[in-house]
């Protein structure tokens, strides 16, 4: 019972910690950037696409807690991209009748998301074999 309330705590800081990141960095890019597209959920999901991917090849090779994997995973990554927000935004571009820019959303995200996934993870990869 101690170790499930030890790893949800780290969920839950991790998780937080995401959520604030995720606010921080959306709120900058919208400062600088007044279009229709949602530039920053996008940015935010690439970002953590590029993360999570590097840290999974890591982790194969590195031995690491599983409640740290918890807190960087289910928490701190998992809060900080935002499948919903994505969701969101797509439906109302829809709703705005803003067709195209609602198919680019839907085109960039998943495809770059994927992308950098494997970019993230193929340069661990490389890095893990150069040390």
């Amino acid at each position: 019972m101690d170790q499930i309330l030890i790893r949800l705590g780290a969920i839950a800081i991790g998780g937080g910690a995401g959520a604030i990141l995720r606010y921080l960095l959306n709120e900058s890019i919208y400062k600088i950037y007044h279009g229709m597209f949602p530039l920053g959920t996008f940015t935010v999901n690439l970002i953590g696409s590029l993360v999570i991917g590097f840290l999974f090849a890591l982790f194969d090779k590195i031995p690491i807690s599983s409640d740290i994997r918890s807190f960087l995973f289910a928490g701190l990554i998992g809060s900080f991209t935002t499948f919903s927000t994505y969701i969101l935004e797509t439906v109302n571009l829809i709703r705005i009748e803003e067709f195209k820019l609602a198919l680019l959303n839907i085109l960039l995200s998943n495809t770059f998301s994927l992308l950098f996934g494997f970019i993230g993870f193929y340069t661990a990869k490389v890095l893990l074999k150069l040390v």
